[in-house]
Formats: structure tokens, C-alpha cells, sequence
């Protein structure tokens, strides 16, 4: 049984169980990478129906990957929660590093020279599945977003 295999069998049949995590540091595997996982672990607790997810991630370019980070974790969340028969609780992200490079300081100041804009988004999901595996791309929707479209700053260079 592979991680989330295990993870879901988990919130379906021991909801109240404290070992509801994944690990993606596979120490045997690091050797293959060109980068290790920055988010390398999570925890899943089940309180009062709801499904609460802990994000621990050793390292992050917060101008590239902190919304990618919480975006994917957040529709993670949401998938494990509707498979599940729980509703979404809290995403609590623990990063060990948070940095901004050198070479991303004028977008960063750039970004945050700009008026602020109020903006809620929504992730709707529109497959009401209750298996995991049965999700697809379309699937997925975004309500409400909206960015401020005077801000471009381009391509932002990535480091690995």
C-alpha cells in the first residue's frame, strides 16, 4: 500500500489515529534527484468531522513556489476531505527556510510597491467522487481569483 493509499484508508477506517502521514524524504532516492523535496512530510488529524492537514517543508523561494506550495496542498486537502466524508479544516504550512534570492528582490519590492487588492478565492471541485483516483484535471475550478494586473514582472528565475 503506498503512501496515500494508506493515508486514505486511514481517514475512511481510523479517523482518530495519530499516524495519518506521509514522508517524501526517501533517503535511498536522493541520489536521483537534481533537488530534494522542500515539502517533505504531512500530517493529517481528523477533529469534530473535519480534516486538518500539518505541511512541514525544509526550504522555500517564497516568490516562486509559496502559492504553488499552498495551492497544491490546499486541493490536496480538499480530495482527501471529499473522499472521506469530512469537511476541510485548517492547513497549517511549517517551513524551516523561507528565503527570497538576490536576483528576485526587484520583483519582490516590485510586488510589494503595488495597492493591494482584496481577492477570496474559491476552489470548487465539480467531480463529487468519492474515489480518489477518479479526479481529473477539468475537474477543478478557481472562483474569485482575480491578481493585480498591473504588476509584470515576467519570468521569474527558479533556482535549484
Amino acid at each position: 500500500m503506498d503512501q496515500v493509499d494508506y493515508v486514505l484508508y486511514l481517514l475512511k477506517n481510523d479517523q482518530s489515529s495519530r499516524r495519518i502521514m506521509t514522508n517524501l524524504f526517501n533517503h535511498e532516492e536522493l541520489k536521483d534527484m537534481e533537488l530534494e523535496p522542500c515539502a517533505y512530510g504531512t500530517q493529517w488529524l481528523v477533529k469534530g468531522g473535519k480534516l486538518h492537514l500539518i505541511l512541514n517543508q525544509r526550504s522555500q523561494d517564497m516568490l516562486t513556489a509559496n502559492g504553488w506550495n499552498l495551492m497544491q496542498y490546499a486541493a490536496l486537502q480538499y480530495m482527501f476531505a471529499q473522499v472521506s466524508g469530512l469537511e476541510v479544516g485548517t492547513l497549517t504550512h511549517n517551513i524551516g527556510d523561507c528565503h527570497i534570492y538576490d536576483r528576485h528582490i526587484p520583483l519582490v519590492e516590485k510586488l510589494l510597491a503595488t495597492e493591494p487588492i482584496n481577492v477570496t478565492p474559491k476552489l470548487v471541485i465539480k467531480n463529487p467522487t468519492k474515489n480518489f483516483y477518479d479526479f481529473k484535471v477539468e475537474d477543478f475550478e478557481i472562483e474569485g481569483y482575480d491578481y493585480n494586473k498591473e504588476v509584470k514582472i515576467g519570468k521569474i528565475p527558479v533556482a535549484i
